[in-house]
């Protein structure tokens, strides 16, 4: 495992310089990690500099019939890792587009379908993206770490102090058995702690 504490602009090229040494094309990457870790800044960046297509997990949150109470006692279970499988790391596995319908908990509808053709290196980017169900459909995986503070200063910032409340009441606990059950920090190739210029 590489450890990095960098900017985005080193991290991206700590990446981009292991993905232009790896064998194999396409690649499948995941970037795991704590919610304001950066992780879907650093998959922006991955797209804006590789060209990669970027599907994240926040469009596979649970629908309302799904949301039982012995699916959020599963650890990682707050997700639709099913549909994550079925849509998007089968399809890419096999060579074909990959097509999926992103889930907007605000409405709460599934949207107008989306379709990513098949590109050299695809990066399925959010918590849960490195799930024992889907970790071996990936080639490389990136686990984003944030200190505690930083974490709720991130989040605030972001969603706003209403918001921070249910990060801190719901979210963070949920993202926290997950990793407290599955370690992926522990296993991926990189763990990345993000640092942003104030």
């Amino acid at each position: 495992m590489k450890r990095l504490k960098a900017d985005l602009v080193s991290a991206t090229g700590a990446i981009l310089e292991f993905l232009g040494q790896y064998p194999k094309r396409p690649i499948l990457l995941a970037i795991d990690g704590r919610c304001g870790s950066g992780k879907t800044t650093l998959a922006g960046a991955l797209e804006k500099e590789a060209g990669a297509a970027v599907v994240h997990m926040d469009h596979f949150f649970l629908r309302a019939e799904q949301r039982t109470p012995e699916r959020f006692k599963e650890p990682g279970g707050n997700v639709d890792r099913e549909r994550v499988l079925e849509e998007v790391l089968l399809p890419f596995r096999a060579g074909r587009p990959v097509v999926y319908r992103p889930y907007d908990a605000h409405k709460p509808a599934l949207l107008e379908p989306v379709r990513l053709e098949p590109s050299p290196v695809t990066v399925v980017e959010g918590s849960y993206s490195c799930h024992p169900e889907l970790w071996d459909y990936y080639d490389l995986r990136i686990f984003m770490d944030v200190g505690p503070k930083e974490q709720l200063r991130r989040i605030k910032a972001r969603n706003g102090p209403e918001t921070l409340e249910v990060f801190k009441d719901r979210w963070i606990p949920l993202e926290e058995a997950y990793f407290r059950a599955f370690l992926p920090e522990e296993k991926c190739n990189f763990y990345i702690e993000l640092e942003f210029a104030d």
